[in-house]
Formats: structure tokens, C-alpha cells, sequence
């Protein structure tokens, strides 16, 4: 097991283009701690971000961390075991020109952005509750806490450096509520070590991440981590108890939305030994598809297949229930 805490100069900025800060085995159980998207910067609501962030330092990383054995081509398992909240507190905002209801430098109207604000949301683990506070009226409404991260990622190819705002195909700022305890991401390896980073915790958030802001935390994180040689997927794979799901990024959002179909139209393929086109028909009759984010320089899209529909399949040889295991063991 290793417990890691990352210091402020410690933390990684992009995927990619930084050096390992430890080296790890497969098999090892990992306890980590995550800062929110703002790196603790803003906590009060008359905090305001173009006063006290830097755009370029959001998103902090715990990691990379080099993963002994991983080879281009092979696939990287991060099992979330546990991920809460270490802070009694989260933050959220709106930001001008960010955001699915607004204009953006990328959809540019005449009209003025919108305010920037900041909200604070009192997190009570004990009843785990989040309280969101109206700004204008005495509202105050419990919603229940749901735990996630926002980033899982590995170092890009062709060394690029990505920034951590940016999901693509390395996974990065996906913003799925589905990447949280419980739940394992199947990552394809581009660069020996894999390079894998976590961060962006999130107490709770809706699909599709509206403001682009979810209720912003630091994280306690224990995960293990796991390598399957070759059988990188196209794009990252998240399997739970009841699920199997694909998670593309991509602008439009009818593209993030497309790769990700294609990839689990490949994946019941290799599940079921079927033809491109019955799992083409089949995943048409029983997918979901929700919306992770649409906020980011790309946005990003789920799809879902129950596995109550495909009973007996095994997705990668059954390395999620074997996981599952192992947590339990934990505890």
C-alpha cells in the first residue's frame, strides 16, 4: 500500500510532458489525496476566480505516476475503492464565457457574459447530505453527496502535452458521475508507465456539468491499480456492478457521442464474438446514453449497456469482479 500527499509544487498541471512522481506496481493499493478544481483558492461566496486564479492552474493533478510493466498497447485498470470528501466544504461558480448556457469564445454572440459568482456548499458526510445556499433568497436545499472525480487520465501519445481542462481519448476532464467508488476505468497505455493522474473531485454533480462547475472538493482517494497486457481500448471504459460504458470527448457533442457508440459497438463485438452489425442493432435496443460534460474545450458523452442483458459476459476476464475483491478485503 502507499499513501501519497502531494505538496502544492507537486502538483501536475497537464497530462503529459511531466515526470513521474513515484513508480508503482500492479497490484498495489494506492491511498491519495486530491485538491479541488481551484486548488483551495476560492472558499467564501464574495471570492471572485478573475481575482484569484490563473486559468492555466486549474485542475491540479495527484500524480503522474508510472506504472512498472505498462507498455504501449496494454490496458491500465484504476479500481476506486473509496473516494470522499476531506473538506467539510465545496465551492461552486460560474465563470464568463464558460459554460452550456452562455456564450463562450468558442460560441461567440453580442451578448455580455454572464455574472461571475461563487456559491459554498456545506458538506455533512455523517448524513451525507450537500446543502446548496441561494445567493438571492433564503432557499437552502439538501441534495444527497455522490463522490466522483473529474479527471482519470494517462499521458497522451506522441509526447503531447494536453492541458487538464481537455478530455480526449487519454481520458483527462471527463466530468462523468460514473468515476466514483465502486467503479473501475480501463485506460489504453500510450507511453511506457501509463503516467496516470487523478484529480477534480466533485461532491456531487449533474450530467452534463450545465455551469460547468460541479461542487468542487478535495478528495480522499484509495484505489488499485491494475495492468492488463495489451487490449487498449479506443476510449476510456468504465465497468461497476451493473454496467459497462464507454466515454467519448469530442466538439461537437454528436461526435464524443459517435465514438463512444462505435467503441462499445467494438466491445460487444469482442464480449459476444458477433458481427459488427448485430452488435450495431443490439447496442441500438438497449444503450443509454447521458451526458458527462458539455462545458470543455471538448465536450464529452456516456453510453451504457446493462449487463443484466448480457448474462455471463466477462470484460477482461473478469478483472472487475476480481477487483471488487480486493476491495472488500480492504475493509
Amino acid at each position: 500500500m502507499i499513501e501519497f500527499r502531494p505538496t502544492v509544487e507537486q502538483y501536475g498541471w497537464t497530462f503529459g510532458g511531466t515526470e513521474p512522481i513515484r513508480r508503482v506496481r500492479p497490484g498495489t493499493v494506492m491511498q491519495l489525496w486530491t485538491d479541488d478544481a481551484f486548488a483551495g483558492r476560492l472558499r467564501r461566496a464574495d471570492d471572485r476566480p478573475s481575482q484569484l486564479l490563473d486559468i492555466r492552474y486549474t485542475n491540479p493533478q495527484t500524480g503522474p505516476f508510472y506504472v512498472e510493466g505498462a507498455e504501449v498497447g496494454d490496458t491500465l485498470a484504476l479500481h476506486f475503492v473509496s473516494i470522499t470528501p476531506s473538506r467539510d466544504w465545496g465551492v461552486s461558480t460560474t465563470l464568463p464565457l464558460f459554460g452550456a448556457l452562455t456564450g463562450t469564445t468558442r460560441t461567440a454572440t453580442l451578448q455580455d457574459p454572464l455574472p461571475e459568482l461563487t456559491w459554498v456548499y456545506e458538506i455533512n458526510q455523517e448524513k451525507e447530505i450537500v446543502t446548496f445556499a441561494a445567493r438571492d433568497s433564503e432557499h437552502r436545499i439538501d441534495l444527497p453527496l455522490e463522490p466522483m472525480l473529474g479527471t482519470v487520465g494517462l499521458a497522451p501519445a506522441l509526447k503531447e502535452v494536453r492541458s487538464t481542462a481537455v478530455p480526449d481519448y487519454f481520458g483527462g476532464n471527463m466530468d462523468t458521475p460514473e468515476m466514483r467508488t465502486g467503479s473501475t476505468c480501463y485506460l489504453g497505455v500510450n507511453v511506457e508507465g501509463a503516467l496516470f493522474s487523478v484529480g477534480d473531485g466533485h461532491a456531487r454533480q449533474g450530467e452534463g456539468e450545465t455551469c460547468g462547475v460541479a461542487v468542487e472538493t478535495a478528495m480522499d482517494v484509495t484505489l488499485i491499480v491494475e495492468l492488463i497486457k495489451g487490449g487498449a481500448p479506443a476510449w476510456p471504459r468504465i465497468e461497476d456492478d451493473e454496467n459497462l460504458m464507454v466515454v467519448g470527448s469530442g466538439r461537437p457533442l454528436d461526435d464524443a457521442w459517435r465514438v463512444a457508440q462505435v467503441d462499445m459497438v467494438g466491445w460487444l463485438q469482442e464480449l459476444l464474438s458477433m458481427g459488427k452489425m448485430d452488435a450495431y442493432q443490439l447496442l441500438t435496443q438497449i444503450s443509454k446514453s447521458p451526458i458527462a460534460n458539455m462545458v470543455d474545450p471538448n465536450f464529452s458523452a456516456v453510453v451504457k449497456v446493462a449487463k443484466d442483458v448480457l448474462p455471463g459476459i466477462q470484460a477482461y476476464g473478469g478483472m472487475h469482479a476480481h477487483l471488487r475483491q480486493l476491495a472488500g478485503a480492504l475493509h
